[in-house]
């Protein structure tokens, strides 16, 4: 990768000199080259996922049809071809549509430059989830860094200084303390970063749980299964304050998840050992449930006609 970009002097080339102002102008402006797919490498780190999904069925098919309206973006690297900065989406149905060239427009940028362009361009679309946000959000705060900016990384969920945070929010229209929030999220397991992006964990109780260390967390994640429930966030935050006190084992996790919340019905808790020699071992918890209350309703209705026949005697 190129980490700096050529001195520009502003001198003159000969064959400028030569020009009127318009024609200085257009020479100066970004060309569009059409460059093979197999000269193009996806940016490193690259946070945005390339979904199979309807926007992009809708792309292929604007493709089809038009070609590709908007050029992509990518730099020259050391070792030969270029490096995709913004585009990912486009070059993936050019690939699907068995094309073989993409209009990219080609700028020399360091890699700072490059990233912050990357994430600002990719956070425009319709659809990031939490988990995009979050690594975008951190790789940004990380150049922003990189070019001298002060960007302090708190662990407060409160602002407290005007910072590289502030910018990133600015610009996508979120305040400094959400931007922290989201970096927060790059601390969780890949399993409960998904359940943040599936909607099963709201962004504020899975920014407790990143406190957690790796072996709570999985350890959260099983108990999770085990009582087919998620944290609230008061929840969360009790488990965050019992891991600071180094007092988070498996039982305490159990305890605090098998609460009744306000918003819950009643569970009756058996133990699984229990309820396991009935079933295969790999049988997922709520596939047991669903077994189990069927049993009950053909029990209850048994129970039933017992009770008609002792009734007809």
């Amino acid at each position: 990768m190129r980490n700096s970009k050529p001195i520009d002097l502003g001198m003159t080339g000969y064959e400028e000199l030569f020009m009127n102002d318009h024609e200085r102008a257009d020479l100066r402006k970004p060309k569009v080259e059409d460059i093979p797919l197999s000269e193009l490498s996806p940016f490193k780190d690259h946070p945005f996922k390339v979904k199979e999904d309807e926007e992009l069925e809708n792309l292929k098919e604007s493709i089809k049809e038009s070609g590709v309206l908007v050029p992509a973006l990518a730099r020259p690297k050391f070792d030969g071809g270029y490096e995709l900065i913004s585009g990912h989406r486009r070059m993936a149905a050019c690939k699907e549509l068995g094309l073989e060239t993409i209009p990219v427009i080609i700028r020399e940028l360091t890699d700072e430059e490059a990233i912050i362009t990357m994430v600002d361009a990719n956070l425009q679309r319709e659809h990031v989830l939490p988990s995009e946000k979050a690594f975008a959000y951190k790789m940004k705060m990380e150049a922003l860094k990189n070019q001298g900016r002060r960007t302090d990384l708190t662990s407060s969920q409160v602002a407290t200084k005007l910072d590289a945070a502030y910018e990133i929010g600015k610009r996508s229209g979120e305040s400094r303390d959400q931007v922290y929030r989201y970096i927060r999220l790059t601390n969780l397991i890949p399993e409960l970063l998904q359940m943040v992006d599936e909607n099963k964990i709201a962004l504020t109780p899975a920014v407790e749980l990143s406190y957690l260390s790796e072996e709570e967390q999985i350890s959260l994640l099983e108990q999770m299964e085990y009582t087919d429930a998620t944290p609230s966030l008061s929840q969360a935050q009790r488990l965050r304050q019992q891991s600071l006190e180094q007092n988070l084992s498996a039982d305490e996790i159990n305890n605090i998840l098998s609460e009744v919340k306000g918003n819950q019905k009643e569970y009756l808790r058996v133990p699984m050992d229990e309820l396991r020699k009935f079933f295969h071992p790999d049988t997922p918890i709520k596939q047991v449930t669903e077994t189990v209350v069927k049993a009950m309703e053909h029990y209850n209705k048994y129970l039933e006609r017992q009770r008609r026949e002792r009734e007809e005697r």
